[in-house]
């Protein structure tokens, strides 16, 4: 027998790239290949990281099944190729989402189903519909909006957002484009016996992260207090009370890692994953961690329209990843911070002209 391939679409992306040398890192036996088509700028800083440690690139796109099939074959796909922004389509077309992130699986999950091999599909916390998620009976406490204490509902806690949270509702055309790849990933497994994970993850974060204000705030915000620019809080009367939980993204690399060797235990599951209460953080929380490690003081500016797609809290409940398991977060917000800081620094030629202003 040859030797197993995994194969990761999205893989010159933040979390591609992450998971793609995490398997090449930990399982050295394994041959892992990065596909990408390099849209996201910054993508491109990650080839030379990918060939360091081991992992074949290959320049392509899940949109044409062509690329796919010129990969050659494989055992395990991990499918982390999207467009990730929660506001793509709004004020445009929403052509590129669709194509990408639903006709990219389709054509993901065929290639699997040829090869016969395995598949780990990262969706997004962003499933949940907007309304019922703005619904919450929130309240102001400090710098954060939280439930009350005790609080509870379908599918809600303090613990935070479970996988039983109503589906009923917009979600957005990014987050309904997730919510049919996970509906046509479960009819595959029942369908051609396709053993399958999905993760819902919530925010992730860590170093590599080209962020921006739609996707990857976390590492904007370090950016602009270490290179300077402007910052805002959006939405939600613009006082930067909103909340998301953040993982970081080493912590998701060691779930993938368990849930690939467990793969006969949890398939065809489906788990909310992310930082936990623990590692929630407001908007003004977290500039003030920021300003505690950055050496610029932006100014943060008020708007107070919230955009359609905006939630003003989402907290992953990890009950259910965890029985099944039994990982948990491992790495505290103040812990990503300092790693997102000191890359940041160790990297500021190439990084300040991508995430300054």
């Amino acid at each position: 027998m040859g030797r197993r391939v995994v194969l990761v679409t999205g893989g010159a992306g933040f979390v591609g790239s992450t998971l793609a040398l995490a398997f090449k890192r930990n399982h050295v036996d394994l041959d892992v290949v990065a596909l990408d088509n390099l849209r996201r700028r910054g993508s491109e800083l990650a080839i030379d990281r990918l060939r360091a440690g081991g992992v074949a690139f290959r320049h392509g796109d899940v949109r044409n099944p062509e690329d796919l099939a010129e990969a050659g074959p494989f055992d395990l796909l991990v499918e982390c190729s999207a467009e990730p922004s929660v506001h793509a389509g709004y004020g445009g077309s929403p052509a590129y989402v669709i194509n990408t992130n639903l006709l990219g699986t389709v054509n993901c999950l065929e290639a699997a189903r040829r090869q016969g091999a395995d598949l780990v599909f990262l969706s997004t916390s962003r499933v949940y519909p907007i309304h019922a998620l703005r619904a919450l009976p929130l309240e102001r406490r400090g710098g954060r909006l939280m439930l009350p204490a005790g609080a509870s509902g379908p599918g809600w806690s303090e613990a935070g957002i479970a996988t039983g949270f109503p589906l009923a509702g917009r979600r957005s055309v990014y987050g309904a484009t997730k919510l049919a790849s996970e509906l046509l990933i479960e009819e595959f497994a029942a369908m051609y016996g396709l053993r399958a994970i999905v993760n819902r993850c919530g925010v992730l974060a860590g170093p590599w992260q080209m962020g921006k204000v739609d996707q990857g705030f976390v590492v904007l915000w370090a950016a602009r207090h270490l290179f300077g620019g402007p910052l805002a809080y959006k939405g939600f009367g613009g006082e930067g009370a909103q909340v998301r939980d953040v993982l970081h993204v080493d912590d998701l690399c060691e779930l993938v890692r368990i849930q690939v060797a467990a793969m006969d235990r949890v398939r065809s599951r489906v788990f909310n994953v992310g930082g936990g209460p623990a590692a929630s953080v407001s908007l003004a929380e977290l500039t003030a961690l920021c300003a505690e490690r950055g050496t610029c003081r932006p100014a943060v500016a008020a708007r107070p329209d919230t955009d359609p797609a905006d939630i003003p809290w989402y907290v992953s409940d990890n009950a259910e990843v965890t029985e099944a398991t039994g990982w948990t977060p491992a790495r505290p917000m103040e812990s990503l911070l300092d790693d997102v800081f000191a890359w940041l620094r160790a990297h500021r030629a190439a990084l300040e002209p991508i995430l300054a202003s």
